[in-house]
């Protein structure tokens, strides 16, 4: 049994208009997730609810695609192709100043500047952050170190190896080696 047509017009009850749209607002967003899936479509919703709050769905960052939505409007004017293209680059310039700028802040905050400013939250993600790196550093200190005790026992095993059969070529030569030592030798 399939659903009747809904009658489009406000809801009365304002129990089951805040119901109707929560389970729409979510119905939306799901949409938008799939489209944008399904389909590798750059897609942003932002939806404002009566009682003025904000939900929003960005496949990408929300702020490239209303900066990229911008420019598209703002050259809706203009059909000319080179000028299209130049406010395309244009505005990709600004976003990538903005990333360029927040990349920034985020090392200086890595390396002990401008944390006045943060929050508690925004503190302790550093931190983990930064035992992270700090962590991997370890880690990769480490390797290096067993890679050179590695090499130093591969070299110092060759020299002896070397040395080894120097000292039995000398005694075959002289004829004082044991048939035993022979055997050993000889597996090495």
């Amino acid at each position: 049994m399939g659903r009747g047509k809904v009658v489009l017009k406000r809801l009365e009850n304002p129990t089951r208009r805040q119901v109707t749209f929560s389970k729409r607002r979510n119905g939306l967003l799901k949409k938008a997730f799939e489209l944008s899936i399904l389909c590798d479509a750059e897609v942003s919703v932002v939806i404002f609810s009566p009682t003025g709050k904000c939900y929003q769905f960005a496949s990408h960052e929300m702020e490239r695609t209303v900066a990229r939505y911008r420019s598209e409007v703002c050259l809706s004017g203009p059909n000319d192709p080179q000028t299209r293209s130049l406010e395309f680059w244009r505005c990709e310039i600004e976003e990538l100043r903005k990333t360029i700028n927040k990349m920034e802040a985020q090392l200086r905050h890595c390396i002990g500047e401008d944390i006045e400013m943060l929050g508690m939250k925004e503190l302790k993600q550093l931190e983990r952050q930064l035992k992270t790196g700090v962590e991997r550093i370890r880690s990769k200190k480490h390797i290096n170190w067993l890679k050179g005790k590695q090499r130093a026992i591969q070299e110092e095993n060759t020299r002896l190896k070397k040395r080894l059969h120097e000292l039995h070529d000398d005694n075959i030569s002289s004829g004082i080696l044991e048939p035993n030592a022979r055997k050993a030798i000889q597996l090495w």
